[in-house]
């Protein structure tokens, strides 16, 4: 950490410097006068309450910077302070800098540690928001993320007069059309809805400079990959690439020798899981889950807790026999429709309930503080599967917990997980001691 002594030096220097230039402009101006008019409006920012809660070293491990070391707008700064940012995590301190240079990026670093700031905060200082074109395109695998991410990118740009637009499949093209003819500086959505609009010659790329692939892997998926690949031809020819995830598999390998130039490669994985998640099993029949769930229920402080099934038909009868136990509870998955995902989405992520059931489509980046419970209800095939879902909590360095029921068909892949992902997942004791996961 640099010594308060250390910063007070450094911003009398960066002030002095500026006094210097308006002094030869002939504009006399007093080094104290400067610094207490550039540190004013810091005073005036609505920032929301520190966040006390304890924070693990995935957090806090940093090299010491402050957002202002990276000289960007102060109406940037702004909305970064009023978003409750106080400081960069690791990775928005490895990223930040060299993305603002114009370097492509690759870079790995763990659910929930601060990967969406680390690419919105360099897009929003580099976007030119006199010019009505799109400047910069936010891709992700999913709806509920693209809202998420745009959402964040409005917040953080909230004092500039920046045009964010988001646009996914299953909703209006006609709507989204219309949108285009009104400026967009920065564009968040899904692959297939973007390549759609280029192709008909509204959505317009060639002066895009800055592409974003977060859960890239995912996004380098057969799924996905023939559209991002037809997509990057209508953007500009020095467009800047970056991309983010927790987990590489070796497809992105092929695509970064293809596409990026000279990356800067980025890896904070030296271990894959959270160090504030702690993990448990439960041996059970698969006749015996449900009543597990209620036991879990009645011993567990949650807060609130998503609850992960593999198929959409188990999510919907889980989601009615917690009902009927009485405790309250959503469900969410990719065959409802767009609008009461949504709304499912928006209520339970402002605390309408406190139970969320859902498939693996809710496990990529999507973002609830208050989320400090995982279940795995049905345990999951593949340990890339497993860290996304128990990455919905402990998010930012906070504490969590991830409780797996696990049938005897399910023993040798907990066995292949733990060993993949060099993590221990405990059998879980009589009593969970609540500081492991609320402090």
């Amino acid at each position: 950490m640099k010594s308060r002594r250390q910063y007070s030096m450094k911003l009398w220097t960066q002030v002095n410097i500026l006094v210097m230039v308006h002094n030869t402009c002939n504009l006399k101006v007093s080094p104290l006068l400067f610094l207490v008019s550039s540190q004013d409006w810091k005073a005036r920012l609505k920032m929301p309450p520190p966040d006390t809660r304890y924070k693990t070293e995935d957090v806090t491990a940093t090299k010491g910077n402050e957002f202002e070391d990276y000289f960007l707008k102060r109406e940037l700064l702004m909305g970064i302070y009023e978003k409750g940012f106080e400081r960069p995590s690791p990775i928005q301190e490895e990223s930040i800098p060299i993305a603002l240079t114009g370097s492509d990026i690759l870079a790995r670093a763990k659910n929930g540690t601060g990967k969406t700031a680390a690419f919105c905060v360099p897009a929003l200082e580099k976007i030119d928001q006199d010019i009505n074109v799109i400047q910069v395109v936010i891709l992700v695998p999913t709806r509920e993320l693209a809202l998420q991410t745009s959402q964040v990118c409005k917040e953080l740009g909230k004092h500039l007069n920046i045009q964010v637009m988001v646009t996914t499949g299953g909703t209006s093209l006609k709507d989204d059309i219309m949108r285009l003819y009104q400026p967009v500086h920065l564009l968040v959505g899904t692959p297939g809805r973007i390549l759609d609009l280029a192709k008909k010659g509204v959505c317009v790329l060639k002066d895009c400079s800055m592409l974003v692939m977060d859960e890239a892997d995912k996004l380098l998926s057969p799924e996905f990959q023939p559209s991002i690949e037809q997509l990057i031809r209508f953007l500009s020819p020095n467009r800047q690439i970056l991309m983010f995830s927790a987990t590489f598999p070796v497809t992105v390998k092929d695509f970064k020798d293809r596409y990026l130039q000279k990356p800067y490669v980025i890896n904070l994985m030296d271990e894959l899981t959270l160090k504030g998640i702690t993990q448990f099993y439960a041996f059970v029949e698969e006749r015996q889950k449900v009543h597990c769930l209620n036991t879990l229920f009645s011993k567990l402080q949650i807060n609130q807790s998503i609850i992960f099934c593999n198929s959409v038909n188990r999510v919907e009868l889980l989601a009615k026999k917690i009902t009927e136990l009485g405790y309250s509870c959503f469900y969410i998955h990719a065959k409802m429709l767009q609008d009461h995902r949504n709304r499912v989405f928006h209520d339970f992520r402002n605390g309408a309930c406190r139970n969320l059931v859902c498939t693996d489509l809710f496990t990529r980046g999507i973002d609830i503080q208050a989320v400090n419970v995982v279940i795995n209800f049905d345990f999951p095939k593949n340990s890339e599967t497993y860290l996304h879902r128990v990455g919905r909590s402990g998010r930012f360095g906070h504490l969590g917990l991830a409780v797996n029921l696990i049938t005897y068909e399910d023993r040798f892949n907990l066995y292949r997980i733990e060993q993949e992902l060099g993590t221990e997942i405990k059998q879980i004791p009589p009593q969970i001691d609540q500081a492991i996961y609320c402090r």
